[in-house]
């Protein structure tokens, strides 16, 4: 399957089991926690991806209010993910 999404561009979640040097390396992440942007698929582990060919894109979206939002899948171009807070958040959001 071949399909088009916008890439992860960068994480510096480096707690998150994903996070391979600033890089994510899931397959694809899902925003949305609630109403806030945060990265889903972030989960914290010592442990780290071993798949480092592959980066990650965005595979849904649940935050309905942001303006790249179209019917639950992200349409920009990439986004970035930083920690503001302690939180793994969509730092592209915007409403």
């Amino acid at each position: 399957m071949n399909m088009e999404i916008p890439e992860v561009r960068a994480c510096d979640e480096s707690r998150c089991a994903y996070n391979v040097e600033q890089s994510c390396h899931a397959r694809a992440v899902t925003i949305g926690d609630d109403d806030k942007p945060m990265c889903d698929t972030f989960f914290s582990s010592s442990r780290h991806a071993h798949n480092t060919k592959q980066t990650a894109g965005v595979g849904a979206c649940k935050i309905s209010g942001c303006r790249h939002n179209d019917d639950f899948e992200c349409q920009a171009d990439h986004i970035d993910i930083q920690t503001p807070n302690g939180q793994a958040r969509c730092m592209t959001f915007a409403s």
